[in-house]
C-alpha cells in the first residue's frame, strides 16, 4: 500500500467515471457518517462522477441513507440488493439479484444457520440490523459485541460448513447463499443503471474500503484505496489496496475525494 497523497497517479482522476465505496468505517466514524464524508459524496457527484456505496449492511438499515445521501445507489447485503432513489422524490426502489422464491427458500435456511451459530458458539449474537436483512445473515463482532479473532474464525467456519459464503467486515461476519459479492454486485449495478460493462472500464473507477470483505474489490480496481484504519485488517487481507489515506474512516474518504477533485479542476 502506497501513501495516497504521494503516489496517486497523475491524471488518473481526470479519466474517472465513478467511485464505489464501502460504508462502515469508510464513510462512517463511530457508526455515523461524518459531515466531511457526506460533503465529499456530494462534491464527487457534483463533479459528474457516479457514486455507489457497496456494503454488507442490511437493506433495512440502508434504506434511509439511499433516500438521503448524494449517491446513485446503495448496493446492500454484499451485492444482493440495490436501493435506488426514485425520480421526483417517490421513495426508494429495491432491485434484487435473486427471484422471490429463491430469496424465501434461502432466508428460511439461513435463519436456521444463524440460530445454530448462536447456540453453539459462545458469545456469537446476530447483528443489530438483522431485522432488516433479506438475503443474508450477520453476526456482530465489533459493533455492539466484541468477538476475539478465534471466535470470528469459528463463526466463518460454521457458516461455510453449512454451505454459505462468509466474509468479515469491520463490524460483522456476513453469510449468504448465491454467487454475489461486492465485486459482482458492482458489475451488476453498472449494467443496471448505465448499461455498461464494468470490466471493460475498471481503470476508470475507484474503490475505497477498509476491511477483509473489500479484498476482491481491492484486487480488481487499479485505483483502489484503503482508509488508514485498514491497518487492523492487513494481516487478514488476501488482496491489499494500491493506496492508503493518511486519515482514518470518514476523514480518510474526504481526503481521497479532495485529491480526486483537485486533480479534475481545470
Amino acid at each position: 500500500m502506497k501513501p495516497l497523497a504521494a503516489h496517486w497517479p497523475a491524471g488518473a482522476s481526470a479519466g474517472l467515471r465513478g467511485v464505489f465505496t464501502d460504508i462502515d468505517d469508510t464513510l462512517t466514524t463511530g457508526g455515523a457518517i461524518t459531515p466531511d464524508a457526506l460533503q465529499a459524496l456530494a462534491d464527487l457527484q457534483a463533479a459528474g462522477l457516479a457514486v455507489v456505496a457497496v456494503t454488507g449492511r442490511s437493506v433495512g438499515w440502508s434504506l434511509p441513507f439511499a433516500a438521503a445521501w448524494p449517491v446513485d445507489a446503495i448496493v446492500a447485503e454484499n451485492g444482493a440488493v440495490a436501493l435506488l432513489r426514485r425520480a421526483g422524490g417517490g421513495g426508494v426502489e429495491k432491485r434484487y439479484q435473486q427471484d422471490a422464491a429463491t430469496r424465501a427458500a434461502h432466508f428460511a435456511r439461513m435463519q436456521e444457520v444463524l440460530a445454530l451459530i448462536e447456540r453453539s458458539i459462545p458469545g456469537a449474537r446476530r447483528a443489530g440490523d438483522s431485522g432488516g436483512r433479506e438475503t443474508d445473515i450477520a453476526v456482530d463482532h465489533s459493533e455492539f459485541a466484541q468477538l476475539s479473532e478465534a471466535q470470528i474464525d469459528k463463526v466463518v467456519l460454521a457458516m461455510r460448513h453449512e454451505g454459505l459464503h462468509a466474509t468479515v467486515s469491520s463490524i460483522h461476519v456476513n453469510g449468504w447463499f448465491g454467487g454475489h459479492d461486492k465485486l459482482q454486485g458492482a458489475r451488476w449495478i453498472v449494467r443496471e443503471l448505465w448499461q455498461r460493462d464494468l470490466d471493460a472500464e475498471l481503470d476508470r473507477w475507484a474503490y475505497v474500503g477498509d476491511s477483509t470483505n473489500d479484498a476482491r474489490m481491492f484486487g480488481a480496481f487499479a485505483l483502489s484505496v484503503g482508509v488508514a484504519n485498514i491497518a487492523r485488517f492487513v494481516p487478514h487481507l488476501s488482496q491489499l489496496p494500491r493506496y492508503v489515506t493518511a486519515a482514518e474512516r470518514g476523514a480518510g474518504f474526504a481526503e481521497f475525494a479532495c485529491l480526486v477533485l483537485a486533480q479534475r479542476r481545470p
